[in-house]
């Protein structure tokens, strides 16, 4: 027996969680230093949140505390569950090694349990997709280490792409590694980013304009995707639902998945992409591209 725990970061809607008997730990955020929470990403009202942020809303976050994971984890492994863990990116959080010193802490105090973290490379539904996954794979009688081993495996797979309005944020919250690959908006060239091997965001590509980085993931979705007929594609926006419903009307033009999953972007991720951002989330071969 074991449970699946993830955060806020992975941007799952409720009945998802609760048709995977997920526990969901929650990231705060602050808005003119006022401390919020949102563990409802259907009920969250991300137009006004993005819209906010565009007339000089100050979103600030913190990392979570080893604490918090503890608080999180101690009921299930009191309950004789095992827990494994389905983590936002180590690459743009150390929320991650707090998650590892709260595993530490734990071991010690549950030497007879199993507690197994994953650190998926990824934010918003590029760890959602694997949380997801971890709760096919119990479902279907995997162990916890099977579980743990295929997700690690597989978030090798996991390709992450977007483009954001303004790079200002990202520049702001130091999750851009290559900060000097982008070239300013007063051009109109748009970045397109992904995730590399490490769990970073890098800039790969650059071009005119924001349809022509829209359809610039697609076309990168076209060339990567690997069995679209048998996955789940991911699509997060940051209050640009018009531009999702495009770029998922691409996809399905260029390959065709079994299901597309779109999701406002939460609050704590989305804080540091900012508003107008746009990501695709889908399993191609390799990740490094």
């Amino acid at each position: 027996m074991y449970s699946i725990v993830t955060d806020t970061s992975a941007n799952l809607e409720p009945e998802v969680i609760q048709s995977f008997d997920m526990t969901v730990i929650p990231f705060n955020y602050y808005i003119d230093s006022n401390e919020q929470t949102c563990l409802d990403i259907k009920a969250f009202d991300g137009a006004a949140y993005y819209a906010s942020i565009r007339a000089g809303a100050r979103v600030t976050t913190s990392q979570v505390t080893p604490q918090r994971y503890i608080e999180y984890m101690k009921p299930l492994l009191d309950a004789g569950s095992d827990v494994l863990f389905v983590g936002m990116s180590s690459g743009i959080s150390g929320s991650y090694s707090s998650a590892e010193a709260a595993a530490a802490e734990l071991r010690e105090l549950y030497p007879e349990r199993r507690i197994r973290l994953v650190d998926t490379l990824g934010a918003s539904l590029g760890e959602g997709l694997l949380a997801i996954k971890a709760g096919k794979l119990r479902q279907a009688g995997k162990s916890i280490d099977e579980a743990a081993d295929e997700l690690i495996r597989l978030r090798m797979r996991m390709c992450q792409i977007f483009t954001v309005d303004d790079i200002m944020h990202l520049r702001r919250t130091g999750r851009l590694s290559n900060l000097t690959a982008v070239i300013g908006a007063v051009l109109h060239i748009k970045p397109l980013l992904k995730g590399d091997r490490e769990g970073k965001i890098v800039c790969f590509q650059k071009v005119r304009g924001r349809r022509s980085a829209i359809k610039a993931i697609a076309q990168s979705y076209a060339r990567l995707v690997v069995s679209p007929d048998s996955q789940t594609v991911g699509i997060a926006h940051a209050g640009c639902i018009e531009d999702a419903e495009l770029l998922k009307s691409l996809i399905s033009e260029l390959a065709p998945p079994k299901r597309i999953m779109t999701v406002c972007y939460e609050p704590v991720t989305g804080s540091h992409v900012g508003p107008g951002a746009l990501a695709l989330f889908f399993l191609g071969s390799d990740r490094d591209f």
